[in-house]
């Protein structure tokens, strides 16, 4: 964190938005008219799930279905329904820094008429990586767009990972949000509602709860600006007002001028074609992809180019 704040911009990294708190705000976004993200990803979920499973055609081991930062479990959930259907035996790895959201998605698969077997860990994606097990048969969900959150050299490498974590007879079901008008994204990032100004600013009172910082939480302005040269929205608090803070426990002592901001999140948008280049890029083929053509969202299967 020191080194964030010693860049200008300052940077903070995304993954202080998902305290408790945090976990609920984003779940109230996703219910937003403004952010289509989830509505499109659940829609093609329900239509294509059966798809999904086409890929393990052959294979007569439980398939072990790996989702990182799943939040609630709504659409894997819907995927299950899928598996149920064609009688295909699963179970359950849920990752996530937030134990809100592991708690809840867990208590949404375990309450199904015929539950999966669950297992759930708290940890950020990177170790999460490092210590799966192996498995015969593996779907590794990654979706919500959150590939988005990766600057590129960061998201081939993330892409990599996850294509190496599913296994040579394995697949990636990737969720990605596509190019839109700017109007669009602005609303969806900045909404009327101010819900994402809530969440974007927990930040600053989760780094005042856990880190012993003194940001006064009036001081700061949640804005989302469209990039349109690096192609994403980028969120920052801006500085209202001149202040000094002092984050003790990352050892940082620093000042804002007005106008000056910090940098809390990325969220990078794609088109198809970008997709299917970074997937090559490590190794993977888009074996299918659905697109919702109002949303501008796609949902691509991802397997080990043979």
């Amino acid at each position: 964190m020191a080194a964030g704040f010693a860049s200008v911009p300052r940077t903070v990294s995304p993954r202080w938005l998902y305290d408790d708190l945090g976990s609920a705000l984003f779940e109230s976004i996703c219910q937003l008219p403004w952010y289509r993200i989830t509505r499109a990803e659940r829609a093609l979920i329900e239509a294509h799930g059966g798809s999904v499973f086409e890929s393990f055609d052959g294979q007569s081991d439980t398939i072990e279905i790996v989702e990182f930062g799943g939040g609630n479990g709504e659409k894997l959930d819907l995927l299950l329904d899928a598996a149920r259907r064609q009688a295909r035996r699963v179970s359950v790895r849920l990752i996530d820094i937030s134990q809100a959201a592991l708690d809840s998605a867990r208590e949404r698969l375990e309450a199904r008429e015929q539950p999966p077997e669950v297992v759930t860990m708290r940890a950020a994606y990177d170790a999460a990586l490092a210590s799966l097990p192996e498995a015969a048969s593996r779907l590794v969900l990654f979706l919500g767009s959150n590939i988005g959150n990766f600057d590129p050299p960061e998201a081939r490498e993330l892409l990599r990972q996850l294509g190496a974590a599913a296994g040579p007879a394995g697949a990636v079901l990737l969720g990605v949000d596509l190019v839109k008008p700017e109007a669009d994204l602005l609303l969806a990032y900045d909404d009327p509602l101010e819900v994402t100004s809530a969440f974007n600013r927990n930040l600053l009172s989760r780094m005042n709860r856990d880190l012993g910082a003194n940001f006064p939480l009036d001081a700061f302005a949640h804005r989302a600006v469209w990039n349109r040269l690096a192609s994403r929205i980028e969120m920052r608090l801006v500085a209202t007002r001149a202040v000094d803070v002092t984050i003790p426990a990352a050892g940082v002592a620093t000042h804002f001028d007005e106008g000056e901001w910090i940098w809390t999140e990325s969220s990078y948008k794609y088109t198809p074609d970008r997709i299917d280049a970074v997937a090559a890029g490590v190794g993977l083929d888009v074996k299918k992809q659905w697109i919702d053509p109002a949303a501008r969202f796609a949902l691509s299967l991802l397997a080990p180019r043979e």
